[in-house]
């Protein structure tokens, strides 16, 4: 229990240091003059972090959206009698426990012009559709998207398949013989006994996705032009390739009170469902 406290102790005293430096314009190294709300001024002020800010929104609610729902259909099917489910479940869930990083390079070999993606779509006949995914504004997001969400989608698996564990059978097989189909049964019967897992897969989504940094690091840097920057990558770059640790600590107080809005809001929603 002392060591719990300690960890907590020296991350809230960190916490508090970056929040005091978030007012101060320094650079990490010597002196420091107190600027007040400079550094937020500049950030709502500034095109490309609103960008980034817009990134980070986009990334946290897509990739929980498109896992939660491959979570839900792989539980869904893996939770038959299956005789290669156990394996088929490792399977599902091995990329969670994998490096991002080296998972993430992978796909950018996948994923680069001369990759498998654009020598299998020109073996195909598909070659006009060829190009240089993670170096095209418009499609490098959706990529970076794609891996996230590939990423994290056995999170969710493991999450519905121990909700799945929970529903009543008697009612399942009393809808079916009030003559009720599969999708009838699915979103009257099984969803609603699940709403407790999906709160709970949704808001550590949110939160996992709201701080994603290896992918995009690994894929496209940022790039191009700044497309898929988000708050992460910004406040790494900003705070160590820059020096400008004032305002990189600025950035980071940003994006954790976005996490503790976003996770206090799901908390509030789960509680008034409950009560």
């Amino acid at each position: 229990m002392p060591a719990v406290l300690l960890v907590f102790s020296i991350h809230y005293v960190a916490t508090a240091f970056g929040g005091f430096y978030a007012f101060t314009d320094w650079t990490g190294i010597g002196s420091f003059e107190w600027i007040g709300v400079q550094n937020f001024t500049e950030i709502f002020a500034d095109a490309e972090m609103l960008l980034a800010l817009g990134n980070t929104l986009f990334l946290a609610f897509g990739s929980v959206l498109v896992a939660n729902v491959m979570g839900l259909a792989l539980a869904l099917g893996l939770n038959r009698g299956l005789k290669t489910r156990y394996w088929l479940r490792v399977l599902f869930f091995m990329p969670v426990v994998l490096s991002p990083l080296a998972t993430a390079y992978v796909w950018r070999y996948i994923f680069d012009f001369d990759g498998p993606l654009n020598a299998f779509l020109t073996a195909v006949g598909l070659g006009d559709f060829a190009r240089a995914w993670v170096a095209d504004p418009t499609f490098a997001i959706w990529v970076v998207l794609l891996v996230i969400a590939w990423q994290t989608t056995g999170i969710p698996m493991v999450i519905f398949m121990a909700g799945l564990a929970g529903v009543p059978q008697e009612m399942e097989e009393a809808a079916a013989i009030d003559g009720a189909s599969t999708l009838q049964r699915l979103w009257f019967v099984v969803l609603p006994s699940l709403r407790p897992a999906i709160a709970i897969s949704t808001i550590l989504g949110i939160v996992n996705g709201l701080r994603i940094f290896d992918p995009i690091l690994a894929i496209t840097g940022g790039g191009p032009a700044g497309v898929t920057e988000n708050l992460a990558t910004v406040v790494y770059k900003e705070s160590f390739a820059l020096g400008n640790f004032g305002y990189g600590a600025a950035l980071a107080l940003v994006l954790t009170l976005i996490i503790i809005f976003f996770a206090v809001v799901q908390q509030r929603l789960t509680q008034e469902r409950k009560d």
